[in-house]
């Protein structure tokens, strides 16, 4: 099928589209830009740098996609921005390219909910089926995982990673990891637990819960023994358990940012 460009628009010529295309007006998509089938750019959309959008994206007015990051290390290296197939990227959404620094590459992969003004810093990885509600941000080189939900106004710092199934509350500053299945909230985070709420949307048995729940407690709320220790046992004793074992493998993880730990 044929594209549909507005006139207004400017497509550099060197730009690779694929079919079934909408750029609506005064969209700018720049030389080294790559456009999967069935995108979709609904006016005002700026897309520059080497960036490659995968399927039936679908972006906002106003957003801003593969500008140069905001990193003063950042001296034009070549580096990508790389985006799967159906995000949905809503008004004034900011996402960056990596730096040299890193791995050269901002990674975001299919079916993410960017709200409006959300930001994704450079040398970031977002993994899939993610919501981020409004203005929430994500400094550099922050790892994000699968299913998990961004409150609004929520800031994750550089380096931090975000578990699967996880959620930050609205408002909160992330300063350290955040587990899998974890809650976290407040102006400096802190674990309140499991994201029980999040389980039980995404179909886990009771059962799961159940045990998520009691790993959490012995882990992050025992009495008895050092952090090492407890996290040594709650191994021994759900080594067999999916769930329990998804967090322990994080926590047991190196990384440069320390966990957040519960209230």
């Amino acid at each position: 099928m044929t594209n549909s460009i507005h006139p207004s628009s400017v497509v550099s010529p060197n730009a690779t589209l694929g079919d079934n295309i909408t750029i609506g007006p005064f969209c700018v998509v720049g030389d080294q830009v790559t456009l999967g089938d069935g995108c979709v750019l609904k006016s005002h959309v700026v897309i520059d740098g080497d960036t490659t959008l995968g399927q039936d994206n679908i972006l906002h007015p106003f957003a801003s996609i593969g500008g140069v990051p905001q990193d003063l290390k950042y001296d034009g290296e070549p580096t990508k921005l790389m985006i799967g197939d159906r995000n949905t990227i809503r008004e004034q959404v900011t996402i960056h390219p990596g730096t040299v620094g890193d791995n050269s590459l901002t990674q975001i992969g299919d079916d993410n909910l960017l709200m409006i003004g959300v930001h994704i810093a450079h040398d970031c990885m977002i993994g899939n089926q993610n919501v981020f509600a409004n203005n929430a941000t994500m400094a550099g080189h922050v790892h994000v995982g699968n299913h998990v939900v961004v409150g609004g106004l929520s800031a994750v710092h550089q380096f931090a990673r975000i578990g699967d199934h996880a959620m930050i509350g609205g408002m909160s500053g992330v300063e350290g990891d955040v587990i899998p299945f974890g809650l976290v909230m407040g102006e400096r985070a802190r674990l309140a637990g499991i994201n029980l709420v999040g389980m039980d949307r995404r179909g886990f048995e009771k059962a799961d819960i159940k045990a998520a729940m009691k790993a959490f407690k012995h882990l992050f709320q025992g009495k008895e023994g050092t952090f090492k220790e407890r996290l040594a046992e709650v191994n021994d004793n759900y080594k067999d358990h999916k769930v329990v074992s998804d967090i322990i493998d994080f926590v047991m993880a190196e990384n440069s940012r320390s966990l957040c730990q519960a209230k």
